[in-house]
C-alpha cells in the first residue's frame, strides 16, 4: 500500500517484516506504538567528553574513538551519572526506502525525569532527524540533568516516527478540524500550529514541581515506586505567577486540554525564543488518540517540562509557552493511544512520570 503522511503502527510492523527496520533482539509487546516505534538501549554505553554529531562522511563509531572516555557495560544494569554525557548503540538499525524519512524524540517518561536524550546517526548533521533512504545504525545520546538513573539493555528512552511524503497540516486545515471536532477545550490559537499556554491557577494551589538538586538514584524500571517528596519540591503560584530560576527543572501543565484525533499526530515545538528564555517539553510526540474520549470529556492536558536559561523569568497564568505542530496520518493506526494500549498519561492533568507514587 502506498502511504502519504506519518506511518501508522501497521505500516511499522510491515517495515520490520521487510527488513527496513532491523533488530538485534526480538521485538517485545508494546514496542510498536500508534505512530512510532520505541527504540531500545543496547548492551554498552560510552561516556563521552562532549556531545557531537557525526557529520557528513563520518560514522558515529569513528567519532566515538575521538570522544569516548570509557566504556560502560549495561548488561547487569549501570548508573548514568547526572551531568555526564553518554552514547549508547540501539538494538534497532534502519535500511529506509528512498521515500521514507524519520524523526526521533524522547519518550514522555524520559523527559519527565529530565533525562535529555537525542538520536544520532552516521553522516548525521542534525539530532533526531534521519534522512530518507538512511541505511545504518542508530545511537542514543543520553545526558541525565536532574537525577542519576539506572539503565539496562532493552530500556526504551527514545522513539522514532516515520514519514512518507508531505504530512504537515496547514493552519487552514487545523482551523477546519477544530471547527468540526475541537482540538482544544476552548478557543484555538492557530498560527503555524496550535498554540498552548501554562496553567498557574489550579484549584488546590499546587501548579507544578521543581526537581530537587541533591537526590537519590532513579531505576527507570521501577514504576509507581518513588516518593514524590524525595525528588521534587512543590511549586505554588503567587497571584497566578511563578518565577523560574535559571538552570532549574520544572513540571507544569498546559491550560488547554488537547485533542489529537485518530487520523492525526502532533509534535510539540521544544523552544520558542519569542515567548521567553526557557525550553518547554523535551519529549515532543503526541500519538493519535491522545485526549480522544478521555475521562471527563475531550482532551488531555499537556505536561510541560520546563527549563529556564539565562535569567530568572516571571511566568504568568495563561502565558503562551509553545505550539503543537499537527501532521496527518497516512492511515488510522490499528492501535490508538489510550484505547488499545496501557497509556500512562491519557486524561492527565499535572502529573509526574510513572516512576513516582501518586501524591496522597
Amino acid at each position: 500500500m502506498a502511504y502519504h503522511g506519518v506511518l501508522p503502527s501497521q505500516a511499522i510492523t510491515s517495515m520490520l517484516a521487510r527488513g527496513e527496520i532491523n533488530v538485534t533482539d526480538p521485538i517485545p509487546d508494546g514496542q510498536v506504538q500508534p505512530a512510532s516505534l520505541d527504540l531500545r538501549l543496547g548492551r554498552k554505553a560510552y561516556r563521552v567528553r562532549a556531545s557531537f554529531l557525526a557529520g557528513a562522511g563520518n560514522s558515529v563509531a569513528e567519532r566515538l574513538e575521538k570522544f569516548k572516555m570509557h566504556e560502560v557495560d549495561l548488561t547487569n544494569g549501570a548508573v548514568l551519572e547526572k551531568g555526564c554525557v553518554y552514547v549508547v548503540p540501539m538494538m534497532e538499525s534502519l535500511n529506509l526506502p528512498a521515500d521514507i524519512n524519520a524523526v526521533a524524540n524522547a519518550k514522555s517518561s524520559t523527559g519527565r525525569v529530565d533525562v535529555f536524550t537525542r538520536c544520532i546517526t552516521d553522516n548525521g548533521i542534525e539530532f533526531d532527524r534521519i534522512e530518507a533512504g538512511y541505511n545504518g545504525p542508530l545511537y542514543a545520546e543520553i545526558s541525565p540533568r536532574s537525577f542519576s538513573v539506572l539503565v539496562r539493555p532493552g530500556m526504551r528512552l527514545n522513539q522514532i516516527r516515520f514519514r512518507q511524503g508531505q504530512a504537515l497540516l496547514s493552519d487552514g486545515e487545523l482551523s477546519a478540524i477544530h471547527a468540526d471536532i475541537g482540538l482544544v477545550d476552548g478557543p484555538a490559537q492557530i498560527d503555524h500550529g496550535l498554540g498552548f499556554s501554562v496553567d498557574l491557577d489550579l484549584p488546590n494551589g499546587l501548579v507544578g514541581y521543581r526537581a530537587k538538586p541533591h537526590t537519590g538514584l532513579i531505576d527507570l524500571d521501577n514504576i509507581n515506586h518513588y516518593a514524590v517528596d524525595d525528588f521534587w519540591e512543590p511549586v505554588y503560584a503567587t497571584d497566578k505567577r511563578i518565577i523560574l530560576d535559571p538552570g532549574a527543572f520544572y513540571i507544569l501543565v498546559s491550560r488547554e486540554a488537547v485533542h489529537i484525533p485518530p487520523d492525526c499526530a502532533a509534535e510539540m515545538a521544544p523552544y520558542l525564543a519569542m515567548v521567553g528564555e526557557f525550553r518547554v517539553h523535551y519529549a515532543g510526540f503526541f500519538d493519535p488518540g491522545f485526549g480522544h474520549s478521555a475521562a471527563g470529556g475531550h482532551g488531555s492536558r499537556g505536561v510541560l517540562e520546563v527549563r529556564c536559561h539565562e535569567a530568572p523569568f516571571a511566568l504568568e497564568h495563561g502565558q503562551s509557552v509553545g505550539r503543537l505542530v499537527y501532521e496527518r496520518m497516512a492511515e488510522i493506526p490499528d492501535l490508538l493511544y489510550g484505547a488499545d494500549l496501557k497509556s500512562n498519561y491519557q486524561g492527565q492533568g499535572l502529573k509526574l512520570s510513572k516512576h513516582f507514587k501518586a501524591p496522597v
